[in-house]
C-alpha cells in the first residue's frame, strides 16, 4: 500500500471537532484513555494476542487451523494491521486457555477497535494509519528537509503548497484540505496538548512557497507556535553540511502507555513506512539526537525566523534569477 507524501496533504491533515476523546478531557474522564484511537486498541490487542499465543506455546499455523483462517490472517491480526470480530478474540483465547475476567478485558478492547476513528468521514483526504497513531501520540519529534509540517502551517501556505503540487486539483477540494488541515492545530492546544519537537532544515524556511506575504506571514506564524510550552522548533543550518537525517523527513511518534510502543514514520520516494522494530527506532532515536545537538537551539532559531519574516532569505535573488 502506498503511503501519503508531505505533498498529498493525507498525512498532514485532521479535523479538530470530535464528540469526547482526542480535543477534551471530557468530564471526569481520563484524557489518555479517552483519545486512545481505534488504530492505537487494535495494535495494543494484537500484541497482547501474541503474548498470549506465545506464552501458551501455541503456533501461528496452529491457531489458523483451529480458526479455519489463514496464518497470515492471524498475523495481521497480531501486528495490528486488521482488526478482529469480538467473536474471534473470545476463539482465540479459548485456545491459550486464557481465564474468563481476563478474556472479557480484551473482548471489550476488540469491539472498541472496531469502531470508526473520528478521521473516517474525512478518508478522502486524511491517511487513516497516520492519523490515528498520531490522535493518540503523547509527543512527535519530526525532521523536516522540505516544507513547514502540517500542524504548524498557516492557511494560505498549505493552501499555495497543495495548489503547487496538485494544480489540477479542483478549487474546492483544495479549500476542503486547508480547511482540514488547518483545523488539526488543535492538536497543539486541546487540553492535553501534543509536546512537539520539531527540526527544520534551513532549506524549509529559506525556499518560498505562495507569495512574499503567505511566506513572512508562515514565519511569524512560527515564532507564535514557538511561545507555547509543548512546542520546540530548531532550525538546521546549511552551514552544518552532511548529516544523519539525509535520508529524509521523519517523525517519531512516542504514546504514553508504557504497552503502545513507539512508531517512526519515515519518509522515502515511493512515500513512507511506518517502523515500529527496536533496532529501526533506536536509529531514528540517535539521528534525531544528532540534528538536535547540531541545529541551532530553540531561542536561537526562533530569533533567526523572525528575522526572515522581516529580511527573508527568498527576496535576496528573485525567482528565476542566475546562481551566482
Amino acid at each position: 500500500m502506498r503511503a501519503p507524501t508531505p505533498y498529498d496533504a493525507d498525512r498532514d491533515t485532521a479535523p479538530t471537532e470530535r464528540v469526547g476523546g482526542a480535543y477534551g478531557s471530557g468530564e471526569g474522564g481520563d484524557p489518555v484513555s479517552e483519545r486512545r484511537s481505534p488504530t492505537i486498541r487494535r495494535r495494543r490487542l494484537g500484541a497482547e494476542l501474541r503474548r498470549l499465543r506465545e506464552g501458551a506455546g501455541i503456533t501461528i499455523e496452529a491457531v489458523a487451523d483451529r480458526l479455519e483462517c489463514s496464518a497470515s490472517k492471524v498475523s495481521r491480526i497480531e501486528t495490528g494491521h486488521t482488526s478482529v470480530t469480538p467473536r474471534d478474540v473470545r476463539d482465540m483465547l479459548a485456545i491459550y486457555e486464557v481465564s474468563e475476567a481476563e478474556s472479557e478485558e480484551l473482548v471489550q478492547i476488540a469491539r472498541e477497535a472496531r469502531q470508526r476513528g473520528w478521521w473516517h468521514p474525512f478518508s478522502s483526504v486524511l491517511s487513516g494509519a497516520y492519523v490515528g497513531l498520531e490522535d493518540a501520540a503523547g509527543s512527535m519529534r519530526a525532521y523536516e528537509q522540505q516544507v513547514v509540517p502540517g500542524l504548524l502551517q498557516t492557511a494560505d501556505y498549505a493552501k499555495a503548497m497543495i495548489e503547487l503540487a496538485r494544480p489540477d486539483m479542483p478549487a474546492d477540494e483544495v479549500e476542503r484540505r486547508v480547511r482540514v488541515r488547518s483545523n488539526r492545530h488543535s492538536l497543539l492546544t486541546r487540553d492535553v496538548p501534543i509536546d512537539l519537537w520539531v527540526v527544520l532544515d534551513e532549506a524549509v524556511v529559506s525556499r518560498p512557497v505562495g507569495s512574499d506575504e503567505v511566506m513572512r506571514a508562515q514565519m511569524a506564524r512560527l515564532v507564535e507556535l514557538a511561545e507555547l510550552p509543548n512546542v520546540t522548533i530548531q532550525v538546521l543550518p546549511f552551514h552544518v553540511g552532511a548529516h544523519a537525517a539525509m535520508d529524509g523527513s521523519f517523525t517519531i511518534l512516542d504514546f504514553p502507555e508504557p504497552g503502545d510502543p513507539d512508531v517512526v514514520y519515515a519518509e522515502n520516494a515511493m512515500g513512507g513506512l511506518f517502523l515500529e522494530k527496536s533496532d529501526e527506532l533506536q536509529r531514528y532515536n540517535y539521528i534525531f539526537d544528532q540534528i538536535r545537538t547540531q541545529a541551532m537551539r530553540p531561542e536561537a532559531s526562533i530569533a533567526h525566523i523572525a528575522e526572515l519574516a522581516e529580511e527573508p532569505l527568498w527576496k535576496w535573488r528573485p525567482r528565476g534569477s542566475p546562481r551566482t
